[in-house]
């Protein structure tokens, strides 16, 4: 499992250490970092697939993330120009320097960097990964198919673009965690699971995906169950838009296996609140049971949702972080400040940091306020 993370020079992160756990979660206001502490990661991933790593450098342009070059990179009020990164596993790790060149989209490594033999095999870098970034695919006719995405790479793309492939091949293959079956499901197969789980964001979802090899794309419709009988095939485009971008959380996490790592951008968007909630319960069992996962959320019913997971006892409060990036509008250093709430095993939270999942007890005062 990924422990620990020590950034430094990082955009907005001066000097950082996150200490992650089987489920992570980053929260904060737009614009505060969530998602560099992510981009750290899928840069070293992007590097390594580009035979970048661990001789040549970090590249910031590719298939995971685009971040310009060196200057877009650098701490504003660097001391110096090099971006520094350390990160721990239980059995391996790695320390490594890169120069930050103005103009260049390579950075190169500094021969002080550090990799220990094992750290490529580690899930970050293998096919125990998953990403799925906050842009993800709309709903449409048709999708893209990609037999070395979905067979060599359990991957269903960043943008969830395989989803519909994944499921026509896969659906009929049983889960490999068993602890993430629904109650409601009738088989332990992927489908059947997924179907349940979808149906807990609208009742009596089922999902119909197939592969079109004439035209190499894949199909996928929706049916709805009614008390008497189900409905005919809905379009995509012909239903809530959110089924089509929840899609891919719910397939990624039920295609899960002990071990694999999970970065998810906001799972929740486009989600009623129900939803949200129902989606914290899956990736809470999924991290109770040896995935891990670091998630990006700005929705409180997400929060609460873990919450209640802990409480119930669905995961242990001990293996679930909370991170809240914070700026100091005050400080001359553009530099995010990071608390850690702690969630205990009735589901409370230590500390509420100004800012942190607030605004609806400030807008309650509001409206109460008879002034």
């Amino acid at each position: 499992m990924l422990e620990t993370l020590i950034l430094e020079n990082f955009k907005s992160l001066k000097n950082q250490t996150f200490h992650f756990n089987n489920l992570t979660l980053f929260t904060g206001l737009n614009s505060m970092g969530k998602s560099s502490v992510l981009q750290s990661l899928l840069l070293m991933r992007q590097s390594y697939e580009s035979n970048m790593l661990p001789n040549d450098g970090l590249s910031l342009v590719g298939k995971y993330v685009t971040i310009g070059n060196g200057s877009d990179l650098l701490f504003v009020n660097a001391d110096n120009e090099l971006i520094k990164y350390h990160i721990h596993w239980a059995a391996s790790e790695l320390s490594a320097s890169f120069k930050s060149i103005k103009h260049s989209n390579l950075l190169p490594i500094m021969k002080d960097s550090k990799f220990s033999v094992n750290c490529f095999k580690e899930s970050l870098f293998t096919a125990s990964f998953q990403y799925l970034s906050a842009e993800r695919i709309a709903p449409k006719s048709s999708f893209a198919v990609s037999d070395y995405d979905i067979n060599s790479l359990n991957s269903i793309g960043k943008t969830g673009e395989y989803t519909a492939h994944f499921i026509a091949e896969k659906g009929l293959k049983p889960l490999v965690i068993d602890k993430l079956k629904h109650p409601k499901a009738n088989t332990d197969n992927l489908i059947d699971n997924i179907n349940a789980w979808m149906s807990e964001i609208t009742p009596g979802t089922r999902v119909v995906a197939s592969v079109l090899p004439d035209i190499n794309q894949a199909s996928l419709h929706y049916m709805f169950e009614t008390a008497d009988y189900m409905t005919k095939l809905f379009r995509p485009e012909n239903v809530g838009f959110g089924l089509t971008y929840v899609l891919p959380v719910v397939t990624a996490v039920l295609g899960a296996k002990k071990g694999d790592l999970l970065l998810i951008e906001n799972p929740e968007s486009h989600l009623h609140p129900a939803g949200q909630s129902a989606l914290a319960k899956l990736v809470s069992i999924a991290a109770e049971n040896g995935v891990q996962l670091l998630i990006e959320s700005h929705s409180d019913h997400f929060l609460n949702g873990v919450r209640i997971a802990a409480k119930k006892q669905m995961i242990s409060n001990n293996k679930i972080a909370l991170f809240y990036l914070s700026r100091d509008l005050l400080s001359s250093n553009h530099c995010v400040e990071v608390k850690q709430p702690r969630i205990d095993s009735g589901g409370r939270i230590d500390e509420w940091p100004k800012g942190f999942f607030d605004e609806w007890d400030k807008s309650l005062d509001e409206l109460l306020d008879e002034r």
